[in-house]
This record gives C-alpha cells, sequence and structure tokens, in this order.
C-alpha cells in the first residue's frame, strides 16, 4: 500500500516520476502528488483520486520543470482522501519536503508538543507531523553549524542529519523521501518496516517502494534494511545507520525485465496474470524435482535432511491468500509427510504466546515479502529462537532477507491486487515440500513418483482450464446480479473453495462465504434461496460421493448449482447441477491448482461485468505494509 518514487539526475523528474507512480497504482491508492525542486524552489502538485483523473490533468495545466524529486501514491491511514491530506508534505517554513509510507504511532504526542511551539498543519496525517519534525531539526542543526568550528562538523548533509534526529523520535514505521530547499543536490530516504529500495543508474539514482517503479530505468538495486538512512546524489550513495552499526550494501540485478510489468494485449493485469500460471507452475517445479531420488530439492532452505528429519510440528503464519495457500499445504504435508501442521493468521500469531518447542518449524508466506503482520510473527519467532523458513515471490524483500533460508516462488511481478499466480506457486512449492518431507519420512517410491509425475502434467492441464473461459464467462453472465455466494468443497478442496469466495468478493464486492461442504447444514444452508448461486468444488475422489449428498441438500432447496469436477464425473453431475465445469483429472490433493483457475475467471467475469475495477478494487492495497 503506498508507493514511493525518487528521481535525482539529470532528466526531466517529472515524467520519469509520473511514470513510476502509473506503474505503484495496483499497491491501492487514493490520492497522488509530486514535488519537483527548481531554482531554490518547490514546485508541488498533488490531488485526490486516480492518477489520470486528477494528478495527471493538474500537471498538464500546471507543469514541473526541474532533474530531482519525489512522488507518491497514497492510501488513507490518518485523514480521509483528500488534496490536503494527499503527499508530499511541507514542514513549517516550507523548506522540507516529505513522502512517508507507513504509520508514526506517537503522532498525537509530536504534534502536541509542536502546536504548542506555535506550528500550525493544514492536514490531519502523522506524514506532515514527520515533516514538521524533521524541519525543526533541520533549523536547529543549521543554527548550529553557523556556530561551530570547521573541524567538529559533521561530514554528513544537514538534512541527512536532521532525517536522522528527528527518526530517533518517532516510534511506528516508515518508509520515506525527502528533499530540502537548501540542498538541491541530494535526497535522503530512510526505512523501518516499510519496503524502500534505491535504484543505482548511470548518471541518476532513484528510491522507490517497489521495483516495478524504476525498472524501466535500471536493472541495479539497493535493497534498504530497516533503520538504515540513504543520502543520494546524481552519481552517488552514503548509507548510514540509525542505531549506529556499521552500514553495508550490496547492488543487486533485479530478476525481470521492464515488459514483466507491462499489460500486453489483455485489458486487465489480473486476466493477465492468471493466464501466466501455467507458466508461474513450471517456474515454481523447475530445477526443483530429483527424479532418480523420486524427491524434490531446494537450494535455500539452510536445512540438511537430518535437520528436518527431526522437525516434529510445522507453524505456519500467513495472510489472505497466502493463508489459503498455507491450508492446502497443511492437507498436503500432514498427508505426505505426517507431520502435524498448524495455520496461523499472522495477524492473531504476531500478538499470541503459542506453545512452540524446539521440534517445531515455523514457515511464513508472503507473495510480497513485506506483509507487515507475517514479518512481525518472523521476528517475535527468530527472537525465540525458532527455526523460520520463508516462502516469498519477491526476491530481496525483507521476509527473505531476515529468514533462516527459504523458497522463492519465481512467479515473476503480481500487478494485480487481488492474488492469482502467487497462489498457485505458493500451493505448487508447499506441494514440493510436502514431497521432501515425506520423502525422508515414510513416503514410498512409488507413490513419490506417481506425484511428481501429476506435478509435471499440471502446466498443460492448467492450459486446458484456461481453454474453458468462455464457458465460465457465460456462466459469470448468469450470476451477475446475484447478492451472495456460497463455495464449498471438503477436504483438499475446501481452502480452494475460500480461495474462490475471497477472489469474488475482492474484485466484485458481491458477498461470498467458502465453507466446508458438510458444514452448511450447521447454520449457512439458512441463507439458501433460488437467488443464492453455490460453487461446489467436487472432484472424482474419496470424497466424491459424500460431497453429492451436500449437493443434494442445497438442491432440494431450489439453490442454483456450479459444480468442478473432473471430467469422468461431468455426465453424473450435469443431472444435478445447472452448470458443471471439467476439468483434467489429476491426483485428489493437487485438484486444488487446477480448480482455482476457473473460480480465479468466475470472480474476474462477473467483477467486469458489474463494472469494478479488477487491478485496482475499493479499499484494497496490494502489500499491506502497515497494521
Amino acid at each position: 500500500m503506498c508507493g514511493i518514487v525518487g528521481y535525482i539526475g539529470k532528466q526531466q523528474a517529472g515524467p520519469v516520476i509520473l511514470e513510476g507512480l502509473r506503474r505503484l497504482e495496483y499497491r491501492g491508492y487514493d490520492s497522488a502528488g509530486i514535488c519537483i525542486l527548481a531554482d531554490d524552489a518547490f514546485q508541488l502538485r498533488k490531488r485526490k483520486g486516480k492518477i489520470d483523473e486528477g494528478l495527471a490533468r493538474l500537471l498538464q495545466a500546471q507543469p514541473l520543470e526541474g532533474a530531482l524529486g519525489i512522488g507518491h501514491t497514497r492510501w488513507a491511514t490518518h485523514g480521509p482522501p483528500s488534496d490536503e491530506n494527499s503527499h508530499p508534505h511541507l514542514d513549517q517554513r516550507g523548506r522540507i519536503v516529505l513522502v512517508h509510507n507507513g504509520v508514526i504511532e506517537n503522532f498525537d504526542t509530536l504534534k502536541n508538543q509542536l502546536l504548542a511551539d506555535g506550528h500550525t498543519f493544514k492536514s490531519a496525517t502523522d506524514t506532515e507531523v514527520l515533516a514538521h519534525l524533521v524541519g525543526v531539526h533541520y533549523d536547529r542543526l543549521e543554527a548550529q553549524t553557523q556556530h561551530a568550528h570547521p573541524l567538529t562538523r559533521s561530514e554528513l548533509p544537514l538534512l541527512t542529519q536532521a532525517v536522522m534526529e528527528a527518526l530517533r523520535e518517532v516510534v511506528g514505521t516508515y518508509g520515506i523521501a525527502v528533499l530540502c530547499v537548501n540542498q538541491p543536490g541530494i535526497m535522503v530516504g530512510a526505512r523501518r518496516g516499510s519496503p524502500l529500495i534505491v535504484g543505482v543508474g548511470d548518471g541518476e539514482n532513484f528510491l522507490a517502494s517497489d521495483a516495478a517503479a524504476i525498472v524501466a530505468h535500471t536493472q541495479k538495486v539497493v535493497y534498504l534494511n530497516d533503520l538504515d538512512v540513504v543520502t543520494l546524489t546524481i552519481d552517488d550513495l552514503k548509507l548510514d545507520r540509525l542505531d549506529d552499526a556499521t552500514a553495508r550494501y550490496e547492488i543487486s540485478a533485479l530478476e525481470f525485465k521492464p515488459e514483466a510489468v507491462e499489460l500486453g494485449t489483455f485489458p486487465h493485469y489480473m486476466l493477465k496474470e492468471i493466464y501466466e500460471q501455467p507458466r508461474a507452475l513450471e517456474n515454481a517445479i523447475r530445477g526443483r524435482l530429483d527424479l532418480e531420488e523420486v524427491t524434490a530439492k531446494f537450494g535455500g532452505l539452510n536445512m540438511t535432511n537430518a535437520e528436518l528429519r527431526g522437525v516434529e510440528r510445522i507453524v505456519i503464519s500467513a495472510c489472505g491468500t497466502s493463508w489459503h495457500a498455507a491450508l492446502t499445504g497443511e492437507y498436503l504435508i500432514e498427508e505426505f509427510a505426517h507431520i502435524p501442521v498448524e495455520v496461523e493468521y499472522a495477524s492473531e500469531f504476531r500478538y499470541r504466546n503459542p506453545p512452540i518447542d524446539h521440534g517445531t518449524l515455523v514457515l511464513v508466506i508472503s507473495q510480497s515479502g513485506e506483509t507487515a503482520d507475517t514479518l512481525a510473527g518472523l521476528r517475535e519467532s527468530r527472537r525465540r529462537g525458532h527455526k523460520v523458513l520463508a516462502i516469498v515471490n519477491v526476491v530481496g524483500s525483507t521476509i527473505a532477507r531476515e529468514s533462516d533460508g527459504g523458497i522463492y516462488l519465481h512467479a515473476g511481478p503480481e500487478i494485480g491486487v487481488a492474488s492469482t499466480k502467487a497462489f498457485t506457486a505458493q500451493v505448487s512449492v508447499l506441494a514440493l515440500l510436502a514431497l521432501l518431507m515425506g520423502r525422508i519420512r515414510m513416503l514410498s517410491a512409488n507413490r513419490g513418483r506417481q506425484f511428481i509425475q501429476a506435478l509435471q502434467a499440471l502446466p498443460q492441464q492448467m492450459s486446458q482450464a484456461l481453454a474453458l473461459n468462455d464457458q465460465v464467462k457465460r456462466i459469470a453472465l448468469k450470476y451477475q446480479n446475484a447478492e451472495d455466494f456460497f463455495f464449498l468443497g471438503r477436504q483438499y478442496n475446501f481452502p480452494v473453495a475460500l480461495e474462490g469466495a475471497l477472489k469474488l468478493k475482492e474484485i466484485s464486492y458481491i458477498h461470498a462465504e467458502g465453507y466446508p461442504a458438510a458444514e452448511m447444514k450447521h447454520g449457512p444452508i439458512a441463507m439458501i434461496d433460488d437467488q443464492t448461486p453455490t460453487v461446489f468444488v467436487i472432484p472424482n475422489g474419496a470424497m466424491f460421493d459424500k460431497t453429492c449428498s451436500n449437493l443434494e441438500e442445497i438442491k432440494a432447496r431450489k439453490g442454483p448449482i456450479i459444480a468442478l469436477t473432473t471430467e469422468d464425473k461431468a455426465a453424473d453431475l450435469a443431472r444435478k447441477a445447472e452448470d458443471v465445469i471439467a476439468l483434467p483429472e489429476t491426483l485428489e490433493p493437487l485438484f486444488p491448482l487446477l480448480a482455482v483457475v476457473p473460480l480465479q475467471l468466475l470472480a474476474y467475469h462477473i467483477a467486469v461485468a458489474r463494472g469494478c475495477d479488477v487491478d485496482k478494487p475499493r479499499n484494497l492495497a496490494k502489500s499491506v505494509t502497515v497494521e
């Protein structure tokens, strides 16, 4: 949520920043702004609303000139969406300008102190308080410097010193970019709990909260750590630390190209990413199958087979779609490795005090690698001495860097707010982990070989599922005006029912619930009528007949039924359901990877038919970096 773009170089900064902000729209926002520093003056433009409807029009009427600037897309925390609450924000004297992601928890205390000193505020944001605080320290340091002996003066620019002094008073999270009228050759950035990266160019440098904003300009980046403070000039960067530790950085190469974040011929990023799933699945399993040993292998777990064999229990912590993938992983790992698994909401796990003994492995899952709740749970678990592994998509992300080991998804950038290909890749990786853990325990080579063959067949089968798009669209148009939906499945297909319901809620704003199919009669069945469709995930397998009985209960109450099944059961269900979507046959534990495709497409087509913005659904952000 929220986005930061900063530029210092020789180009006009305005177009570079505006392009970067557009690439960050997927993160979720309600307003946008840019400030350019040129000729010892700030040129500030900001507006509530979407970029093309507000900020871009303002820039056409009031162009910007200059090669140093910062920009921001805001997702409201303190203060409602408005022009005044939009970033960037100025300090009391108008000499400091600042953009900020995160939450300043003690802003009330700081604001009251500043008000008592005569400050006035134009917004309701915590960010303006921080801008004023930096300004106060800058004024104090400037006055001290004028009277200080040259040999006692700090080598750091005054703006960097002021930012560091201000941040030492702050409680909360932040990713910031700061400029000062009196220091037109530098830009300062800092982070704590909110992602910020430096883009290293040739005669130019960048700050951004997400690599997607700058990938068109450079492939070289520095991932900042918490408490890092960076000072950028046109041709240099200097790193300092708020905790006075030794500051170190390395320049990394981005693993994706600019075209990976382009829309191409698709009308929406979500649809593009749904169609990228066969390739995402291939990338997730590529090089990780050992056909000779009939097992999986990972290069980054940093655990030997003996250490893995010593794991007696696994706790998985995640949020949202990643939580649904984790729940699928629970079924897979318990089935194939016979290890007890518990799945925790990261937002609850971080505050609980669960008994975790020495034989427990903590596994965290996050697409972005920056999810605030998941990161907090990771840090608490490591503080207590537990081994923590991570499954993440974004290389160089905070969770990836702070875990003891882990697995990258290699799914490529995911722009659509509603996660699709990340779920597929996460479940694929968890399936591989279940195979590995099973083979070092009790899983036979025969069954392991069947599992590997089924995994290898999935990308092609997923392409077959995508070929059903037109059929799914017809079903979507039939039910686009429904006010409620149920999604039901049993065993492995319960988590994917939850995911189907979440997708529909996220992008179409239709109320939807996912349940284990047998739980309907324990209350929710009271909601069933002829206007409430139910989606059954009901493949051939051990639970087919039981789930059919649950289907009949819905049918008896005149509820319309959409059935997702395997091709061999389509004819049977055609006599019971209004609509049947037939998918290729696979091993029952892997069916969720196929079932999720028509569920995503169903949500997508319903949302489009209802006129919803599927890539930027209301109130949502792609990466939740604040609590």
